[in-house]
């Protein structure tokens, strides 16, 4: 989901890295990809090759505390990087903080109950679209397409996008009654605030 919200970034407002499109930004996107994905990943297969853990998976809720642990230090890692570095926009370094929070507080919630992680990454994805739609970018911004030339998009119409997203991952993790509706929505609920949260924390 960070490399996502990168994504969202890029696309919608690519001036504020300091570049006029996506693709002069391939090597922090590769970055923010091995750290937050590739990584962790990594790291929990090697844990199922130990057998610490029964499936990658990770359908128990007790198995989720080693990768959480895991994932948080390259969260955390990625933050502190990112705010010490001035090339880095503003709205990125809030996205990670904001995903970084929201990874302590699936964290903590799963010491109770088997709380969402797939509804709090894209609640988090949710959380920083609205962020980035009010605060950090124009009503509208240029997307230049293969198949219809350059567009005109509003950033209202990413967010109704990325809700549409929101929907229909949650919906999904339903279907397959991979969790309850309260674990669900409060998974939604802990990615989205936390991108406020990140915001408010460093305003």
């Amino acid at each position: 989901m960070m490399t996502y919200m990168l994504v969202v970034l890029l696309v919608s407002n690519p001036y504020q890295f300091g570049v006029f499109s996506i693709a002069d930004q391939w090597k922090l996107i590769l970055l923010v990809f091995l750290s937050t994905f590739v990584m962790p990943a990594f790291a929990l297969v090697l844990m199922r090759s130990l057998n610490m853990v029964e499936s990658i998976s990770l359908h128990e809720r007790k198995e989720r505390i080693g990768p959480y642990i895991i994932t948080a230090v390259f969260y955390l890692w990625m933050f502190v990087n990112f705010k010490h570095n001035q090339t880095i926009p503003f709205a990125l370094t809030v996205a990670a903080l904001g995903a970084t929070i929201a990874l302590f507080g699936v964290f903590f919630f799963n010491n109770f109950t088997k709380i969402s992680a797939h509804a709090a990454g894209v609640g988090g994805l949710l959380g920083l679209t609205a962020i980035n739609s009010f605060y950090f970018s124009f009503d509208t911004f240029s997307l230049n397409t293969w198949l219809f030339g350059t567009l005109e998009v509003s950033t209202n119409f990413l967010l109704l996008l990325v809700i549409v997203l929101a929907g229909i991952v949650c919906t999904s993790r339903l279907f397959l009654k991979a969790h309850t509706p309260g674990q669900v929505y409060s998974g939604l609920a802990v990615g989205f605030v936390a991108q406020f949260l990140a915001l408010w924390f460093l305003q």
